[in-house]
Formats: structure tokens, C-alpha cells, sequence
């Protein structure tokens, strides 16, 4: 039987005269499997995080987040109740929760804008992309403040604390967390929270790099010489899983 050449003829479609799977477009498709990929990836990362969370016993009747024993797990609550402008405030969940509800507006946004471009709205595109890349550069900015102040400390030699342990009242000075010691609790902790949100929070940047192309090419009018949005669509699936993977991120590292 001979072969004849894979080259598609103008106006056929890229799946050489085949019906395209689930009537999705060959970058959709492959965008799908990158996702499928990445989600193996965030999955091994949250699984393991699961099991050593699991073997370590969690600190019972801690009167604050810095009386823990390096062999008990924190309780994430106390660690992560700051708030900025509200130094001494314990206000748990507070920061965190207008994280994820900065990043799941930019979801709403993101959503706007594809259905915009379904209807060949470019100035609804331009406008609902400017919005989705504002709300992924608030949250980056979230994030790089916890880390600074949640778990690196306030940075002007650390914090002067006193708990009353083993029968006696000690006062010590904390530092937060880094990468080669964690006073909240045993290293591993530290060790999985900066890898897996900083891993999270490249996929979030990478994100807001693609948000910052489709803006501009929108702009300067590629799509509408093309006469298509599906740019848009494909981009947006890879914001809604970044959003999707910080909802268990979230879970892991702040409630559980």
C-alpha cells in the first residue's frame, strides 16, 4: 500500500481528514495533556506531603504558633494568622483566604474574557485579560509577603517570644522557617511548603506571562486577522487548573 504525503490541503483540517476527538482542536487537545501531566506532578507532590503530614503527630493545646516541639507537626492556623497593616493581630485564615478569593476572581475574569472572544469582543477581551493579570500579580504579591512575614520572620532579627513550657517560662527568639531550619516544627514542613507553593506560585507567573501575550496580541489585533479567540480558550484552561491546584494546596497546607 503506498503512502501518500501528510501534508493538509488548505481549508482541511490539521487532523488530516480525520474527525477531531471530541470536536476539541489540536492545540486544545494538547493543552489538555500537558494539564493531565501537570497534574500527576502536583498530585505526587500533595500525596507525599500527605504521608509525612501523616507520621508526624500534630501539637495539641499550643497557646501560640511557636510552642511546638521540632517532632510535632504545626498547626497551620497558628502559623498563618497575620494579616498586613495588623502586626499583632491574630486573625487565622484571614491573609489566605483573600489569596484564594483574588485567584478565583481572576478565574471569573478569565471566563469573561473567552466568552468575549467567542463573540469577537476585542475591546470585553482586552479588558477582562487586564483584569486576570492584575489579579494573578496581587496574588504573586500575597504570596511573596507570606513568605517574607509568615515564615522568614519580620526580617529585623526576629521576634521575642515567651511560653510557658516544661513548667517554666522561656523566652526565645523566632526566626520563622527557611529551607535549613524550621522553628514551627520538624524541617519538613518548611521543605514541602516553600517547593510545593513556590511551585505553584511559578505556574501562577508563567501564567501571567501568557495572560500579559494574549492581551497584547489582542491589542495589536493578531486574532482578529486570524478571525479566531481560540488562543484565549487554550490559555484560560491552563488559568482555571493553577486556580483549581491552589484550592488543594490551600487545603493541604492550611486546613488540614
Amino acid at each position: 500500500m503506498s503512502h501518500t504525503s501528510a501534508a493538509v490541503a488548505p481549508g482541511k483540517s490539521v487532523w488530516d481528514g480525520g474527525v477531531s476527538p471530541m470536536g476539541a482542536s489540536y492545540g486544545k487537545l494538547m493543552m489538555w495533556f500537558f494539564l493531565m501531566s501537570d497534574a500527576f506532578t502536583f498530585s505526587g507532590l500533595l500525596i507525599t506531603y500527605g504521608l509525612v503530614r501523616s507520621s508526624n503527630p500534630a501539637y495539641e493545646g499550643a497557646a501560640s504558633a511557636f510552642t511546638f516541639a521540632t517532632t510535632h507537626w504545626p498547626i497551620p492556623e497558628k502559623v498563618f494568622d497575620a494579616v498586613p497593616f495588623l502586626h499583632g493581630v491574630e486573625l487565622p485564615l484571614v491573609f489566605v483566604g483573600l489569596m484564594t478569593f483574588i485567584l478565583i476572581m481572576s478565574s471569573v475574569t478569565m471566563v469573561l474574557a473567552v466568552e468575549a472572544g467567542h463573540r469577537m469582543d476585542r475591546a470585553a477581551v482586552e479588558k477582562w485579560m487586564l483584569w486576570t493579570i492584575v489579579g494573578g500579580l496581587t496574588f504573586l504579591s500575597c504570596q511573596a509577603w507570606e513568605w517574607t512575614h509568615f515564615i522568614l520572620g519580620p526580617g529585623n532579627g526576629g521576634t521575642q517570644v515567651t511560653d510557658f513550657v516544661n513548667g517554666a517560662w522561656i523566652t526565645r527568639t523566632i526566626e520563622g522557617a527557611n529551607l535549613h531550619e524550621n522553628q514551627y516544627g520538624p524541617p519538613a514542613f518548611a521543605d514541602f511548603f516553600f517547593f510545593i507553593t513556590g511551585f505553584h506560585g511559578f505556574h501562577v507567573f508563567s501564567g501571567v506571562l501568557l495572560n500579559f501575550l494574549i492581551f497584547y496580541n489582542s491589542v495589536t489585533g493578531v486574532y482578529d486577522r486570524r478571525g479566531h479567540y481560540e488562543m484565549v480558550e487554550k490559555v484560560g484552561l491552563y488559568w482555571h487548573f493553577v486556580d483549581l491546584v491552589w484550592v488543594f494546596v490551600f487545603t493541604f497546607f492550611y486546613l488540614v
